[in-house]
């Protein structure tokens, strides 16, 4: 088959390298030519584990191609997929002028049938919005030209995308007639044939569908640092309580790590999106603001522990941050943590020594150089005559430090831990003051 993919980062580049590699011909377009040139030399932008090595795969076998040119791209394929960002507006609601941007390109150029595939994270109704579109600058043309819009939501997990693409839990497809079905029946089918996992929907369920998933499972994670704080004033340990719930199947271990909150492209903005359209439609979504409102505290929260235990002196001070990105195995910061927490010290007049396996150079891109970010080479580096460690992305690396080095290293023994990597008796045994998130009280040396 042969696809267009409008949008050339996360979502497109890892739907058109995937799509590419089980034999379809594949063009991603992108109005960035810095980026379009970039991928072309086969580099991708964002680190996603092997996507570069599959892109370079199928650009060599000229099944993967990459361009700015708008009509060509329109020209290419008889599936149109829509795969650009919707940031967050002002007050929250999804920012659609990228997607309506590109349904009017769609229909200047349009000349015969096309099916227009929404894989953007956008608002029940938007697809009718990109019809709309389409239609009126077909209308402008004078063009009778058919054409169908599906909504067929992502579920890729940034550090594990690839694989959620080619063995993916389900296949949403949002249509309102047969004709479309079809065509992404046999899109998918090289994905599919294991057991039958297209569900076929009405297009408003598909598209509330992916708001919902991503909303349960940031209810998850807030219900959990919530059950954390609780833990901390009770003297409970939320490390066995987590285990004791996630062993009811019906409960489950994923999305119940307490920590120092979520962040990413996908919750903090899906879940205020939700929340707008509930608002839109004359319900207040309570749970949605709770969910929002914890997080909101949670990311906070280590950079509180910190302040407190210096008695809220900490001009002058060095602090060893382990992890930059939002989680392990990808370079994202956005509305990571561990830029609450930077942009925190710093207004204190603290200086941080950083380490992250991938996310060095985002962090350069978002802050620039500056005297109170010290960029380390390795973890060991990054603590050397620091003040205390803080530890924000559970990457794997940091998993088994070697503790006498590390006391060894920091002016003091002190750790603050956002992920709870570390058991707190053992720390305590080894002389290090622990702070944790819901491990009961504080443990000091």
């Amino acid at each position: 088959m042969r696809i267009t993919i409008f949008g050339s980062g996360y979502v497109g580049l890892v739907t058109g390298t995937c799509l590419a590699e089980v034999g379809n011909s594949v063009m991603c377009v992108d109005v960035n030519a810095a980026k379009i040139a970039q991928l072309q030399q086969g580099k991708t932008p964002i680190y996603e584990p092997g996507l570069e090595e599959l892109l370079n795969k199928n650009l060599a076998a000229g099944r993967l191609q990459f361009t700015t040119d708008m009509q060509l791209a329109v020209d290419f394929g008889e599936i149109q997929c829509i795969a650009v960002g919707t940031p967050p507006d002002e007050d929250g609601s999804a920012d659609l002028q990228y997607v309506i941007s590109v349904a009017q390109t769609i229909g200047q150029y349009a000349t015969e049938y096309k099916l227009i595939m929404d894989k953007s994270t956008v608002p029940v109704g938007t697809a009718e919005k990109v019809r709309q579109a389409v239609q009126a600058e077909l209308n402008a043309r004078g063009v009778s030209c058919e054409f169908d819009v599906v909504s067929n939501p992502e579920f890729l997990k940034e550090g594990a995308a690839i694989d959620d693409f080619m063995r993916p839990d389900r296949i949403i497809v949002g249509t309102d007639n047969a004709r479309p079905s079809e065509l992404m029946r046999e899109l998918y089918a090289p994905f599919n044939r294991n057991h039958d996992k297209l569900i076929v929907m009405d297009i408003h369920s598909a598209e509330l569908t992916k708001y919902a998933a991503n909303a349960m499972l940031a209810t998850k994670i807030s219900f959990m640092n919530e059950m954390a704080a609780l833990a901390e004033r009770v003297g409970a340990d939320i490390e066995q309580v987590r285990i004791g719930i996630g062993s009811d199947p019906r409960i489950g271990f994923d999305f119940i790590y307490p920590g120092c909150g979520y962040g990413g492209s996908c919750f903090p903005k899906d879940v205020q999106a939700l929340e707008r359209t509930a608002n839109q439609v004359g319900l207040q979504a309570r749970i949605l603001q709770a969910v929002e409102a914890v997080n909101y505290q949670q990311r906070h929260l280590l950079f509180d522990k910190i302040y407190q235990h210096f008695r809220q002196d900490i001009r002058g001070k060095c602090f060893a941050m382990w992890g930059l990105a939002f989680k392990p195995n990808t370079d994202d910061m956005r509305e990571a943590p561990s830029r609450v927490i930077l942009e925190a010290l710093w207004a204190q007049g603290a200086r941080v020594q950083v380490y992250d396996p991938q996310a060095m150079a985002e962090a350069t891109r978002l802050y620039g150089k500056r005297d109170d970010l010290i960029l380390c080479d390795t973890p060991e580096a990054a603590v050397k005559n620091a003040d205390a460690l803080i530890i924000v992305t559970e990457w794997r690396l940091f998993c088994s430090p070697d503790f006498p080095y590390l006391k060894s290293q920091l002016k003091q023994p002190l750790i603050f831990d956002g992920r709870n990597l570390y058991e707190p008796r053992k720390l305590q045994k080894l002389g290090f003051t622990y702070y944790a998130i819901g491990r009961g009280e504080r443990l000091p040396a």
